[in-house]
């Protein structure tokens, strides 16, 4: 995706404890990658804590003011776009933390 001169560009972590087998659950974040890429993702990695293997960290760069208004009509126009979102928010369950961040360092 281009950037564009008034885009800002964020990190979104998405922090969260597999509630089963954290290998199901990490191949089931892989496959959502082309969907935040059509909602105007621009970086995606999915993260295991060594120590840890049920903690994952879900990293996804992106550009606001497109992703945020292609999301805004994806979801609001698309049946399967809901349906993913839905699914998501049931596997979840109140069991991830959301963090939208600036990368200051540039």
């Amino acid at each position: 995706m281009a950037e564009t001169k008034n885009a800002l560009r964020r990190v979104l972590h998405i922090k969260m404890r597999a509630l089963g087998e954290p290998s199901q659950v990490i191949a089931l974040i892989r496959s959502s990658k082309p969907f935040y890429q059509a909602m105007g993702g621009t970086g995606f990695r999915v993260l295991q804590n060594v120590d840890d293997p049920a903690q994952i960290l879900v990293e996804i760069e992106y550009e606001a003011n497109a992703a945020l208004e292609l999301n805004r009509n994806k979801v609001a126009s698309d049946p399967m776009m809901r349906t993913f979102l839905q699914g998501w928010r049931a596997i979840l369950a109140g069991n991830a933390d959301i963090y939208v961040y600036e990368n200051v360092t540039e």
